[in-house]
């Protein structure tokens, strides 16, 4: 329903005017907002990331890359190079510029309408002219623009969460590429000794110095080891593939080359006792649940603001009718809640803050739970590799040691030292796989406080010595 008032005014000309120059300051930055999402790659991976938007960013990465690939790659180079080269991801970092530029849309008025009408009757032409302005929008939006800011922080923190998964996986991919390529060495020696092993039994049993069991021993060892090999290659393929591909490789660029082991077990593991403050402080998913419940409130409020009026125009109208003087005004539009008092609105606004408040509660529980979980898997982790470095691998050294004495001194048989080699082989096995589990149980741990593991205050580092 609309009701027309005419009658001579400037001011409704002089205000739309003045709103439009004032709302078309802001404007987009040149980074997209990304500025704030690089700052916290710094803080908490210790890395770069950037939006890659033009071939001159193309033909830098790609130096950066070929850089990195001329060494054998590290667990940072590879989480580097997957911040910055990762298709899928550079495809997320862009939702932050799409969420600035709605920030920024948000902060200008709605464009004016202009309606011309040209009628005739005879010989007389009448013109109406009209120029609206939505007051509506005019009005609500400093709360849209606070609205859409508060979308726009949640869209970094988002983004900044996915980032921090992505670089999770790749060191994942990457120690087990790497633990990969150190069980496949390990594989092939123990399968070469099994073929020594076999050839030498298989000699004695044609002298008559080993029995036909022996020898089929000897020759299922051999066999089994083979197998082995087989399928440490096939999971050295499949992991490094996995690789490839978080870091966004193809082409020549996946020849890169990986170490040949695993780093070496810390001298000591991290000592926390504030891991559930960790998470709780630098874990973006509950920074973006935080800000999406700020928003949703913030958008209750915008709802129950216009839950009566939704429609509400104001223009400027200039008529002329052919030999009569030029009319001037203006003109209300108004939309009356006969119907829908906008309860539905508000109604809808509620549930959905709600649902967002109890996001963030279960979004808190669940981090203090992961934290408190990866910490002490990390820390088992820690206890078992060690366990298998100072106590499982020097026993077994000693033992095999001695069985050498012995058999030197014709005390034991060679069939015992072959039994003994076995033993000692699936005790390195062991070894291997529990320093891998430790080096992706930090990673799980990381990923679970935030990112890096911050340094222990001072008191802490004290009492991890004694």
């Amino acid at each position: 329903m609309t009701a027309h008032f005419f009658g001579f005014s400037r001011s409704a000309g002089v205000l739309g005017l003045l709103s439009i120059l004032a709302a078309g300051c802001s404007s987009v930055t040149p980074d997209g907002g990304f500025g704030p999402v690089s700052e916290l790659a710094k803080s908490h991976l210790g890395m770069e990331a950037r939006m890659v938007r033009s071939d001159t960013d193309q033909r830098a990465l790609a130096a950066s890359i070929n850089e990195k690939l001329t060494r054998a790659l590290n667990a940072d180079d590879a989480v580097q190079i997957a911040l910055l080269n990762n298709r899928s991801l550079q495809a997320t970092y862009l939702n932050v510029g799409i969420a600035q530029a709605d920030l920024v849309q948000a902060g200008r008025l709605r464009n004016p309408s202009f309606a011309l009408q040209r009628t005739s009757a005879g010989g007389d032409v009448a013109i109406d002219r009209s120029l609206t302005f939505s007051l509506v929008s005019m009005l609500t939006m400093p709360l849209a623009k606070r609205i859409e800011g508060r979308r726009f922080e949640e869209a970094r923190m988002s983004v900044a969460n996915r980032m921090l998964a992505v670089a999770v996986q790749t060191r994942r991919a990457h120690i087990e590429a790497v633990a990969a390529v150190q069980g496949l060495d390990y594989a092939r020696q123990v399968s070469r000794s099994a073929q020594a092993s076999s050839e030498l039994t298989g000699r004695m049993a044609q002298v008559g110095n080993a029995s036909q069991l022996d020898l089929a021993r000897e020759q299922a060892f051999y066999a089994e080891t083979t197998g082995a090999v087989g399928r440490a290659l096939q999971r050295t393929v499949a992991t490094r593939e996995k690789l490839t591909r978080l870091m966004g490789l193809w082409g020549k660029n996946t020849t890169f080359m990986l170490p040949s082991r695993l780093p070496d077990l810390p001298a000591a593991p991290a000592v926390r006792d504030d891991v559930e403050q960790i998470a709780m402080r630098d874990r973006f998913d509950i920074q973006a649940a935080k800000s999406e419940a700020a928003q949703t409130a913030a958008s209750l409020g915008l709802a129950k603001t216009t839950r009566l009026v939704n429609v509400f125009d104001l223009g400027y109208v200039n008529n002329s009718d052919a030999g009569k003087p030029r009319a001037r005004g203006y003109a209300i539009s108004l939309e009356l809640p006969l119907f829908d008092w906008g309860t539905s609105r508000v109604s809808r606004a509620e549930a959905i803050y709600m649902q967002s408040v109890h996001k963030v509660a279960q979004t808190a529980i669940d981090a203090r739970s992961e934290a408190r979980e990866s910490y002490l898997g990390y820390r088992n982790a820690y206890d078992l590799a060690q366990h298998y470095r100072d106590e499982v691998i020097p026993l077994r050294k000693k033992v095999s040691d001695e069985t050498l004495l012995r058999y030197n001194g014709m005390l034991v048989s060679v069939f015992e030292l072959l039994a003994d080699a076995r033993e000692q082989a699936s005790a390195v096995n062991s070894y291997i796989d529990a320093l891998k589990e430790f080096w992706l149980a930090q990673a799980d741990m990381e990923a679970a406080l935030g990112g890096r593991l911050p340094e222990a205050p001072a008191d802490l580092n004290q009492g991890s010595k004694q």
